[in-house]
Order: C-alpha cells, then structure tokens, then sequence
C-alpha cells in the first residue's frame, strides 16, 4: 500500500486522540507503538523524551519511519516486526500506543495479540468504530469486543470514548481506549 503513495492511515502526523494522550503525560516510560507505518506516534513520544520503538510488518513503512526519526533527529527505534509475536521481542514496555492495529484482526489473531503484549503497563487503542456508517475499511469494532478483548483477570478497562481518527480521505468514526494490564 505504500507504493502509490500513502495509504488512507499514513497522515503524516500523529492522531489528534495520541496527541491529548501525550499533553497529559500519559506516555511514559518505555513507549512502544506497535503497527506503526511512518512512525508519527513512535517519534512524537521520542520527541517527548521517552524510550519509544515502533514495530510493524512492512518493511517500507519502517524504512520511511527511520528516515524520518533521522531527519528530525530523534532517537528512535524502528523494527521489521510481526506484531502477533511481539513477546518475541523479550521486552516490557510501559505504554503502548495502537492506532489503527487492532481492528485488522479476526477474533483468533486478536486474542493472540492482546496475549503477546506482556505484562504491566498501559495501552492505549485507537480503532474504527461500529458507530461509522458504511462497509468500506477495516471491520468495525464495539465497546462490547473491546471489553471482552480485553477482559479480568489481566486487564482492566479504564475508558473507551468516542474519537475520531484522521485519514488522508475523510474523518472516520473511532473509539479510543484506555487499558491497564494489571
């Protein structure tokens, strides 16, 4: 998809949701950004003064996001990475930042991925919602499947509002959540 130009997802920023996320404070510590294309939301916590890596499967996106860590001279993390395997990685992170990852997965792969983000630490979701009318796009995705995702005795949901992403077309209808791996 990045071949002809950036795909829908890649607006050259990081989400305006992220963005509030950060003017809290609330990236902190050792940040991954896991499916992160461009590595906006990885170079804004890098920019932030975090530890931040960005992991995702395209091998394009990640060598645009390490050029991109180069010009602006940051000291970011980029990897080649499937993001169902990221215990592979032998590492903890103490946020988590999901734009956009979480609604590709069947319900098989999503069950394998909320179990491979390890332990502790917050992850914040950013995810097309039931709410958008329509069927083009990745699979919506309800309150109800984020909760069950991401359910007791290993997680605690702590919000899940209304956001909107941002897209090179038009402005999608979205949940963002809060999650606590206890």
């Amino acid at each position: 998809m990045y071949d002809g130009g950036p795909p829908p997802w890649d607006i050259g920023r990081p989400q305006p949701s992220f963005v509030e996320l950060a003017d809290q404070g609330l990236l902190a510590g050792r940040v991954l950004d896991v499916g992160c294309g461009t590595g906006e939301h990885a170079l804004m916590a890098a920019a932030r003064g975090t530890d931040a890596t960005g992991v995702d499967a395209v091998p394009k996106a990640i060598g645009l996001a390490q050029r991109k860590a180069r010009d602006r001279g940051l000291t970011t993390r980029f990897l080649v990475w499937d993001a169902l395997r990221l215990a592979d990685l032998g590492e903890q992170f103490d946020t988590v930042l999901d734009s956009g990852l979480f609604h590709i997965f069947s319900d098989e792969d999503r069950a394998r991925f909320v179990a491979s983000l390890g332990a502790g630490g917050h992850y914040y979701l950013l995810c097309f919602s039931d709410r958008q009318p329509g069927t083009m796009g990745p699979r919506r995705v309800s309150q109800s499947e984020i909760r069950e995702a991401f359910g007791p005795p290993d997680w605690r949901v702590d919000a899940i509002d209304a956001a909107t992403m941002d897209t090179n077309l038009e402005p999608i209808r979205g949940w963002r959540a809060s999650i606590t791996r206890i």
